[in-house]
């Protein structure tokens, strides 16, 4: 099946059976984390953004090197390397809730620490799809990578949810540690002999050089400067869906586990709608993608019910997924192999390194202004943004460019 391709790779299969299985583990984390932080702060939608910022604020510190390691260094080692350093962090963080000695501050610190292990990883994950199977089937590879981590994400947070209700939440911490040695064993069953690799790194792949590159090419800072609004308003679900949860709904652990499930399941149907795309996607496909999401994101707001909200999260997360697949390939097919690392990271700099700024933002708007608030503006300000793009692209139309294949 065309949709499949990439699963004829068996370096491909080895590296997305690994991801797979730390997906599931990191969303099931995901869950316990966010009902752990609620638990320990009263409900406190400022400490759960904290927590959500902290996670991802080392992305604005330490993503653009992990983009030089990456295009500079061996991307299997690199990842491997990661994966091993999240199994540690992982069973410190478990030992403290088991044992019942965590205080808010651990999980803070430990939120911290792994989201610096994962701005490292990440570029070099992002690049490494394209020497797994070639830049004809990058499209394909992205999209059913996305399968994968939203499959676990609807899988993850309802067998979460069900744990946490049934054992509490260590044990999720535990089985989290377990999941991230997946990674590593799919990394050592890879072939280095298979992968298409570019004839020479770059002995000095300079942070700078790959910024300049950026800037002069408006077919990629468009796709990231409306990543970078949408992430940073729009994307934050993590904060908005434990409190429409717990807060609105007055619901337990197990009906915010299936709250995030409804979204994946939206999210991994967008996913699969673009697994069969082969070429780059235009500029405007992203931008209707984008205002498709912020359209549902503003009618999830309105839900009157928990069961309508839950609905109206799947076609959010279809377009939520759409939007950010179209824009990840618009970006890394518009890409010389050289700079894979170093672009990749920028992109993910813009996606995730908002939440840091955002997620404190969205947890004070909830807290004082209301749950929905916060997703209505959201989805507000992300069609207007799609928009403003809209007539930028129309007044002056952008020159695709298309690097060399790998």
């Amino acid at each position: 099946m065309p949709r499949f391709d990439s699963l004829r790779q068996p370096n491909f299969r080895n590296f997305l059976a690994g991801q797979f299985v730390s997906y599931l583990g990191t969303w099931m984390q995901f869950i316990a984390q966010d009902w752990l932080v609620l638990h320990l702060s009263g409900n406190s939608g400022s400490a759960l953004g904290l927590v959500t910022a902290l996670q991802f604020a080392p992305v604005l510190l330490l993503g653009l090197y992990g983009g030089k390691l990456a295009d500079q260094h061996d991307k299997r080692i690199v990842l491997a390397a990661a994966g091993i350093m999240w199994t540690v962090l992982a069973a410190g963080i478990a030992a403290l809730v088991l044992t019942g000695e965590v205080r808010l501050w651990h999980v803070f610190v430990f939120a911290a620490a792994l989201g610096s292990v994962s701005a490292i990883e990440k570029p070099a994950r992002q690049a490494f799809v394209s020497e797994l199977v070639g830049s004809d089937l990058v499209p394909n590879a992205l999209a059913l990578n996305s399968i994968a981590f939203n499959s676990a994400r609807i899988i993850g947070p309802a067998l979460s949810g069900g744990l946490i209700a049934w054992l509490d939440t260590g044990p999720v911490f535990a089985l989290n540690a377990f999941s991230y040695l997946a990674p590593v064993v799919g990394i050592a069953l890879i072939r280095p002999a298979d992968l298409r690799r570019p004839a020479a790194r770059p002995r000095k792949a300079s942070i700078t050089a790959g910024l300049t590159y950026v800037r002069r090419r408006p077919d990629l800072l468009l796709p990231l400067g409306v990543v970078f609004i949408v992430a940073l308003v729009g994307f934050n679900f993590p904060i908005t869906l434990a409190l429409l949860a717990k807060v609105v709904f007055d619901a337990g652990a197990a009906s915010f586990g299936l709250l995030s499930s409804a979204l994946a399941v939206g999210a991994m149907a967008g996913a699969y709608a673009g697994a069969g795309r082969r070429g780059r996607p235009s500029a405007y496909r992203v931008l209707g993608a984008a205002a498709a999401f912020g359209a549902t994101e503003a009618l999830v707001a309105l839900a009157p019910t928990y069961w309508a909200a839950a609905a109206l999260l799947v076609p959010t997360g279809f377009s939520m997924i759409f939007f950010a697949q179209a824009a990840n390939q618009r970006v890394q097919l518009g890409v010389g192999p050289a700079y894979q690392g170093r672009v990749m990271a920028l992109y993910l700099l813009v996606f995730a390194g908002t939440n840091p700024v955002g997620a404190p933002i969205v947890g004070w708007l909830a807290e004082h202004a209301g749950t929905r608030s916060s997703l209505y503006i959201g989805g507000l300000v992300s069609i207007v943004t799609a928009a403003a793009a809209y007539a930028i692209v129309r007044g002056r139309p952008i020159t695709d460019y298309r690097p060399r294949p790998t």
